[in-house]
């Protein structure tokens, strides 16, 4: 099967106005957001592909038993269904795939990173009205349900394995060497979320200098949500550098020299620089 590839620039310029009205709504939609990222990156995702990936979604929240008990009982429920039933889980070679990271790819596949697996477990679960929500562990993102105090884990990418705080404590050690701290076991917020995904994307991109039509979107989407690293811009700017597009590149470079400016005289004249050295390849 081919990577996916974008849309054309007109359908790409009206993904991107819905994905920033969601995300500066009231209450973004994660599903939404994930879906327009996912339409974003495949151009062979369109309207009917996007509802028919809602609508999978709200046929396995029918399928849960109604309202099973506290926590462990929905933690339990949603492992049965979704892991043990449905088959989603993720193995080391999903890191190596683009779809991985696309929500519609992911309900189709069954397989997926371990934050889009939890996306798939949260929208299961909140529409079926469980108390849950991701948490956005260090190296591997996982889903809570109930309240601090009675907290359940479980890790969608291990097919819904319910973790004991020990097995919290070695998936915190092992992608950071660090104690799990209570701070790292708060809800993480959809935008939160989304971002996580785009890094995420933008990683893989990264180690493949040919597709840096990917980082470049990643970028892009990121830089649509309200609260993003100022130091994106600067790596849009060398995206598009790279990719040829030498002036946009040496005035996305200028913007963020004068955005640093004040905290960073000596970095802002480096970037001053390199966007003079933009320009140049342009003679």
């Amino acid at each position: 099967m081919r990577p996916p590839y974008p849309p054309p620039p007109e359908r790409s310029a009206e993904l991107r106005r819905r994905f920033a009205e969601e995300a500066r709504s009231e209450r973004p939609d994660l599903s939404t957001l994930c879906l327009l990222l996912g339409a974003e990156a495949d151009g062979a995702l369109d309207e009917a592909g996007m509802d028919a990936a809602q609508m999978e979604l709200d046929r396995l929240a029918g399928q849960l038993p109604f309202r099973p008990g506290g926590p462990l009982s929905w933690a339990t429920a949603l492992r049965h269904l979704l892991g043990e039933r449905e088959g989603f889980r993720g193995a080391p070679a999903d890191y190596q795939r683009l779809e991985s990271s696309l929500l519609h790819e992911v309900l189709r596949r069954r397989r997926g990173l371990p934050i889009l697996l939890s996306v798939v477990w949260l929208e299961v679960a909140r529409r079926a009205g469980a108390p849950v929500y991701g948490v956005a562990l260090p190296g591997h993102f996982v889903v809570g349900f109930g309240p601090q105090e009675q907290q359940v884990l479980a890790d969608p990418f291990d097919g819904g394995r319910v973790l004991s705080g020990s097995d919290a404590e070695l998936l915190v050690a092992g992608a950071t060497g660090a104690p799990l701290h209570p701070s790292m076991l708060t809800p993480a917020d959809p935008l939160e979320v989304v971002l996580r995904i785009l890094n995420n994307v933008r990683a893989w991109a990264a180690a493949r200098p040919e597709r840096s039509d990917v980082a470049l979107w990643a970028v892009e989407l990121s830089l649509l949500l309200p609260s993003h690293p100022a130091r994106l811009r600067y790596e849009r700017a060398q995206l598009l550098v790279q990719r040829g597009d030498f002036v946009e590149g040496a005035v996305e470079l200028e913007e963020y020299a004068e955005l640093i400016d004040a905290v960073d005289e000596g970095a802002a004249e480096r970037v001053r620089g390199q966007a003079r050295s933009a320009r140049a390849m342009l003679n």
